[in-house]
């Protein structure tokens, strides 16, 4: 919870308590065996704890024989016996951590569970070795085992949520291939680890691998699949003279790169470090309690000290001193509080769950809640994420169908995108596509071929000898194809990534919510611009690489925002990770989703105002049950100590003290099920 806390070793935080993360991406083997000692500490605890609890409330059955043999020295010393290997064997981690926290003099959530842990089992043995002196009080054994257990399963709950966060740096990383293939001096072609290759090294990108490394394209030439630098769906062309990036995928050609920028020098090992620095420097929410804690803790200890010196000093009775503080801690005792925000954390995301929002980061849903500006990506997020045919300008002297037929009929040979939804369009209309001979692509250019006897050319202006001055003012933005046959240009096809169509009402319903929405994409700027107008979008920025994003994003940070990022692509890992919180869209790339903190299975923009929606009820809900959990206390404490045993001569009984944590539990937990009714209000 303390970034600025760094050591060399593993160990706890000396001002909250909670184990220190590993930096840079954790060891999966390291996580999964401390997530395995955790979960069996948990279950050996949830088995000893279940027949302590059984016994110890076996006076709610007063007057039939289990109830008076629980209450007999047997049942005591099993009670005994079984709650101290929970709270010395299985709970010694806290134990040790609320020690820690009284030696640093920093009061937190440890502290509360030791000290009622402890005041708990230890009256109790005071009350079972010296039942006569004590007047039959009962024992409180179940109260130490049961706290014990629910911080246990909260622990548990912890380390699969940072497993999660480290599978996202290891995603990362494991974009780049393993080995390359290098062209020695002689020509020769081996393939050797990706540690032997150094700048200057030669090496071949075969159809279909990976890039393996930062560098520039010397022979040959393909299309690659710059997605996770760009975010852009389409691939791009390279030739002599292109920069290509590690992680990017080539597609059917082949080329030869010199390479340039290898290992922590790459821009995908670079992207790595942004998201390992952002996690780092991310903490996870600190809830009220631990807030005030180091006034709650100091008081509590002092009221059962007070209470206890009055009590000897008034009345002379070891015993009623005894009572009255461990009342006063046992009444104290973290139980309610500690459930206030798992149990609304817990029906929250179930119900989130089922209205399509996958809450990854429990501790995201404060700082949602406080967010004043929402970054969006265009391309997946804002938009479909696919190219499509919008428009079609056909030439005086042909016709649509003639177009869209021979058009068709070459990119079926092509592996493009642009070729895929030129295609698709064709079909969509039952178009026969028509043989083609000599067919050739142009890196660069575009695809031709003979069609019919004539010479087709698909592709751009230059390529095809289109007129660059046909009229496209409303497709200003748009990919533009050109056809000519026979160099005679037939027309134009335009194609755009189309936008969502629950974009425009959602953005308006957010901008109403009193967000301000900034649109961040790797596009051009004309794209962007005509995205933005269509949305009523009044702040956007393109041509943004990954690091691009970052700045903007901290930039505003500084200027004191609260900024929440969406997006869906591996290009947006970085910026979803710095943002204060983030949402993928579900149909997202894997590292996207791990990076972020909210995931939308159905990738509907209704998603991200659920989102918000949810999260702020979620708050709310939180901060009513930590509001009960404190008032029993606050209203509990001077009736533990005895304040009206000098009007009714009544003093509260460690007994009562423990049916009032109880009801303290019971009040949170109804509260907290009231989140599985929740309903959006527009």
């Amino acid at each position: 919870m303390h970034p600025e806390i760094v050591q060399e070793m593993p160990g706890d935080c000396p001002l909250c308590g909670m184990a220190l993360e590993p930096m840079g991406a954790p060891d999966p083997a390291a996580d999964s065996a401390e997530l395995r000692r955790m979960t069996w500490r948990l279950v050996i605890a949830a088995l000893l704890s279940l027949p302590v609890f059984v016994l110890g409330m076996a006076h709610w059955a007063h007057g039939t024989t289990f109830a008076h043999w629980a209450e007999g020295t047997a049942s005591h010393i099993i009670q005994a016996v079984l709650s101290g290997i929970v709270l010395f064997g299985c709970g010694w981690t806290f134990l040790r951590r609320g020690w820690q926290s009284l030696k640093n003099r920093s009061a937190n959530m440890f502290t509360l569970i030791a000290t009622g842990t402890l005041a708990a089992w230890g009256f109790s043995m005071v009350v079972m070795l010296w039942p006569a002196a004590f007047h039959a009080e009962g024992v409180y054994f179940e109260a130490a085992a049961v706290i014990i257990t629910l911080v246990l399963a909260g622990q548990v709950m912890e380390l699969r949520a940072m497993r999660k966060t480290g599978d996202a740096l290891r995603s990362l990383m494991d974009l780049a291939p393993a080995t390359a293939w290098k062209i020695a001096t002689d020509g020769s072609l081996g393939e050797v680890p990706l540690e032997q290759i150094v700048a200057g090294d030669i090496l071949r990108v075969r159809p279909g691998g990976k890039v393996p490394v930062d560098g520039v394209v010397v022979a040959g030439g393909s299309t690659v699949d710059e997605s996770l630098m760009t975010g852009e769906p389409w691939p791009v062309e390279v030739q002599v003279d292109s920069s290509v990036r590690a992680g990017t995928i080539n597609g059917a050609g082949s080329f030869d790169l010199r390479a340039e920028a290898v290992g922590s020098d790459t821009l995908l090992a670079g992207i790595v470090e942004l998201v390992a620095q952002a996690q780092r420097g991310r903490a996870p929410v600190q809830d009220l309690a631990d807030r005030v804690a180091s006034i709650f803790v100091p008081a509590v200890v002092a009221s059962a000290v007070i209470a206890f010196l009055a009590w000897i000093i008034f009345s002379g009775s070891l015993a009623a001193a005894m009572t009255a503080a461990v009342a006063v801690l046992i009444i104290a005792c973290p139980c309610a509080i500690g459930l206030a925000v798992p149990m609304s954390i817990m029906v929250g995301v179930g119900r989130a769950a089922r209205n399509g929002v996958l809450v990854r980061q429990p501790a995201a849903l404060e700082a949602l809640e406080k967010t004043d500006t929402l970054c969006l990506d265009k391309t997946g997020t804002l938009t479909e994420g696919r190219p499509e045919v919008v428009d079609i300008v056909v030439a005086s002297s042909s016709n649509e169908e003639r177009l869209l037929t021979v058009a068709a009929s070459l990119e079926a040979h092509s592996e493009h995108p642009l070729a895929a939804a030129i295609v698709r369009v064709a079909q969509e209309r039952g178009l026969t596509l028509l043989p083609v001979n000599e067919f050739v692509s142009t890196v660069g250019g575009g695809v031709q071929g003979t069609l019919d006897g004539k010479m087709i050319k698909v592709g751009t202006p230059e390529f095809t000898g289109a007129p660059t001055t046909t009229v496209e003012k409303q497709n200003h933005g748009r990919t533009r194809v050109d056809v000519a046959e026979n160099g005679q240009w037939m027309g134009s096809l335009f194609l755009d990534d189309k936008i969502k169509p629950s974009a425009v009402i959602a953005l308006e319903t957010l901008r109403k919510s009193g967000l301000r929405v900034v649109m961040l994409t790797g596009d051009r700027q004309d794209v962007a611009r005509r995205v933005a107008g269509e949305l009523g979008i009044t702040e956007y920025q393109s041509a943004l690489n990954p690091q691009g994003k970052v700045e903007v994003i901290r930039k505003m940070q500084d200027e004191g925002r609260k900024v929440c990022m969406t997006g869906d692509g591996v290009n947006d890992a970085p910026a979803l990770a710095i943002a204060d919180t983030s949402i993928a869209m579900g149909a997202g790339s894997d590292v996207t989703k791990e990076s972020a903190d909210f995931i939308l299975i159905h990738g509907s923009l209704d998603g991200i105002v659920r989102t918000f929606a949810l999260g702020r009820a979620i708050m709310r809900n939180i901060r009513q049950n930590l509001f009960l959990a404190f008032a029993y206390n606050v209203l509990g404490i001077p009736l533990a100590a005895g304040a009206l045993y000098p009007l009714t001569g009544w003093l509260l009984s460690p007994m009562i003290a423990g049916a009032a944590m109880s009801l303290s539990s019971v009040s949170v937990i109804t509260n907290a099920l009231r989140l599985r009714k929740f309903k959006q209000s527009h």
